[in-house]
């Protein structure tokens, strides 16, 4: 897609075989060394997994549930283009264990899904929908996009509209950013499209906040609504600061204090996954002593010292709407995160920007517009 600046390759189907082994015997490996930690969310992303063939996230699930303790009401979520789900193709992911789906919607207006590449229509997104109900789905989330180029409030008013309408139980709404790079970066520097407007797109976002709010939709984080029962425990992981690993070229995690990311190259990761079987490695310690890069596909690594780690509990916990429980959060993090940044939080109090509640510090819905220039106080 024009605006997609992901590790995104074409061509390579070849390679679809030998990246299945190397990824299921990365779970075996990284299964060895943090020995079989228990697993309460599962996430197929990073791209379009729904792509794959019958079987291929079965397999690769399978060999997650062997590696680790994945609890038995684990949330698994497949990333999904509407494109590739039919009936058949939604039972079979269900019977694999697939339990949600997140659908790749982006538009239910055909002339902006022409615009961001998409290989379906907005009819295609609505059979899909409609198919992965049918087929037994009962926790589908969509992503949508807004802030696009040509995109008018009356046209986001009818794409959210008819997205509710389809009986969604979560919503991702997220506005356009131009990444340097991209296709759609490059049209826009060159006049061929309009610069997006940020006033509209704060139009757009408001009208989400006040339209979904009747239909029984949570504001639960800047990005996501979701109805009772239905937050997302994945990225709600990610909001409290968890450990998380990441399987696959490109994919990210964090563990214990380090932060580290794996080799883009498919063809490198595979073949950096077949050096590490043959190391034979040993417990998380010893191989972060070694250096990450040296025994597995990682290509890069980065030491979460003390004051980074104050200053992202802060700024992921204050994505959440209802706020961060500081104490909660200091218990966590090792230190008193109140008397920490109290010259941030009382500054930022001062414009309007925080506010306490409930025994939490979160965001006034004035921040949530500005919201990343929160965020940078607590950093640095």
């Amino acid at each position: 897609c024009p605006y997609c600046d992901f590790n995104t390759y074409q061509g390579i189907e070849n390679l679809v075989a030998p990246y299945l082994e190397a990824v299921t015997a990365e779970f075996g490996l990284w299964g060895r060394v943090l020995q079989r930690p228990a697993v309460n969310t599962v996430f197929f992303g990073g791209g379009t997994p729904s792509y794959l063939s019958d079987g291929c996230i079965g397999r690769m699930l399978a060999a997650a549930r062997t590696a680790f303790d994945v609890q038995e009401d684990a949330e698994i979520t497949l990333e999904a283009n509407p494109g590739d789900l039919g009936q058949a193709a939604c039972e079979r992911l269900l019977s694999q264990g697939i339990n949600r789906l997140s659908m790749g919607v982006q538009s239910l207006d055909s002339g902006l899904l022409i615009l961001l590449g998409r290989r379906h229509s907005a009819e295609q997104a609505v059979e899909a929908f409609r198919a992965a109900r049918h087929a037994g789905f009962n926790d589908i989330s969509l992503d949508l996009m807004y802030g696009l180029p040509h995109q008018s409030l009356a046209q986001w008013r009818d794409t959210l509209e008819a997205a509710v309408s389809l009986g969604p139980t979560h919503l991702s709404l997220y506005c356009l950013t131009l990444e340097e790079g991209t296709p759609l970066h490059r049209q826009v520097k060159q006049g061929e499209l309009p610069e997006p407007d940020p006033d509209l797109a704060a139009d757009m976002y408001g009208h989400a906040r006040e339209f979904l709010a009747g239909p029984g939709f949570h504001h639960y984080e800047i990005s996501n609504w979701a109805r009772p029962g239905y937050i997302a425990r994945h990225n709600l992981g990610y909001w409290l600061n968890k450990p998380y690993l990441g399987v696959g070229p490109g994919a990210h995690s964090r563990l214990g204090r380090y932060r580290f990311w794996e080799e883009n190259s498919p063809r490198t990761y595979i073949a950096r996954v077949k050096q590490w079987q043959d190391t034979q490695p040993g417990p998380f310690d010893s191989i972060t002593e070694a250096g990450l890069c040296t025994v597995s596909p990682v290509a890069g690594q980065e030491y979460i010292d003390f004051d980074t780690m104050c200053a992202e509990t802060m700024f992921l916990g204050l994505r959440l709407l209802d706020g961060i429980d500081l104490a909660e959060a200091s218990t966590g993090a090792g230190t008193d995160l109140e008397a920490r940044f109290r010259p941030e939080i009382e500054d930022l109090a001062g414009l309007g920007l925080l506010e306490r509640q409930n025994g939490r510090l979160r965001l006034t819905e004035t921040a949530y517009f500005i919201a990343n220039q929160v965020f940078t106080r607590f950093v640095g």
